[in-house]
């Protein structure tokens, strides 16, 4: 069997895997096949005694779990969340903690089948039809006020909230590690002390995603059955998520591929979250230019990657050139 890969960071062995979340599951599992997707972790499919099929997320060998490779730390949000009414999370098996960095950790969760499809930055030609689509985009406004409605303390989820000023620090290191020219540089600089003249009063904290988005949910008609991929899960201002949703979903967003796609725009996207929530969500600007700034960073992170591979694939290309556009779009968004 093919030993999977995360990037060059670690390969899984198929049969370690295989003893150990079958001890997790509490029932043999065949079948192991690895599944495309994730950079911080590996994935399996396999089938349980039972029938039933299930994912199988280690964690890279040879490098600590944490942050993001932290894997029994996804499981954890997954089996609170489980009972949060209006959320669809995969259910949790059980979980194995091995013996890191060499025997890797992991968790054996439900497979949920369905469509994962993000309208806007998606070119495939096989998808749900037009009307399922917008149906399942504002069903992931309303799960999204569902999750940020529940405190953090009552599923007891009791990390430490981030801070706004910490969420701008972190995107203005990533983009200080990226050569970006001249004037992307001047727009930089001033959307980040934009950002941090014009700090929001925070509220929640929630619990958050960190890419809540339809292309990280297993849909199935206008139904949203899972919500998957936690693997950057964690406790801040619900807007953020908000904000991020809208972005994935505006049809301005410079690098999309189609823009034109069916989907809910930001603005009713903002109209049935506050529904489901039952009030107004106050400095949305802020945080829709926040996001922004997040994107472009990310975007510059994988400019950079790509180059040292000699990659100039067409996205890449339009990465490239998106960086400067959601700058100037995060400055539109601020005052001066």
């Amino acid at each position: 069997m093919q030993r999977p890969t995360v990037g060059r960071i670690g390969v899984a062995d198929p049969e370690d895997v295989l003893r150990r979340s079958s001890a997790a599951a509490g029932q043999p599992l065949g079948d192991l096949e690895p599944l495309l997707g994730g950079m911080a972790s590996i994935t399996f499919a396999a089938r349980a005694a039972d029938g039933a099929r299930v994912v199988v997320k280690v964690a890279p060998p040879g490098l600590e779990p944490v942050r993001n490779r932290d894997v029994l730390r996804q499981a954890r949000v997954l089996r609170a969340l489980a009972a949060v009414p209006d959320v669809a999370v995969p259910r949790v098996w059980g979980g194995d903690p091995g013996d890191p960095p060499q025997v890797p950790p992991l968790f054996v969760m439900d497979f949920v089948e369905g469509e994962s499809y993000e309208p806007r930055h998606s070119t495939i030609d096989s998808r749900s039809p037009d009307e399922d689509v917008v149906a399942c985009a504002g069903a992931a406004a309303r799960m999204l006020a569902a999750l940020h409605a529940v405190s953090p303390a009552d599923l007891s989820l009791d990390e430490p909230p981030s801070s706004l000023d910490a969420e701008v620090e972190r995107w203005r290191k990533a983009l200080g590690t990226c050569e970006l020219p001249g004037p992307d540089r001047v727009a930089e600089a001033k959307v980040r002390d934009r950002l941090l003249a014009t700090l929001p009063a925070p509220i929640g904290p929630a619990v958050l995603h960190g890419d809540w988005r339809l292309g990280n949910m297993q849909c199935h008609g206008r139904e949203i059955r899972a919500v998957i991929d936690w693997e950057i899960w964690s406790i801040g201002d619900p807007r953020l998520d908000l904000a991020w949703m809208r972005l994935m979903s505006d049809p301005a967003h410079p690098t999309a591929p189609a823009p034109q796609a069916p989907t809910i725009d930001p603005a009713d996207l903002l109209a049935a979250y506050e529904e489901a929530a039952g009030a107004p969500v106050p400095d949305m600007a802020w945080f829709d230019a926040l996001v922004r700034y997040k994107q472009a960073a990310a975007s510059a992170l994988l400019v950079k990657n790509a180059e040292r591979r000699g990659d100039s694939s067409p996205a890449i290309d339009r990465m490239r050139g998106g960086v400067g556009r959601l700058l100037g779009a995060a400055l539109d968004l601020l005052p001066v």
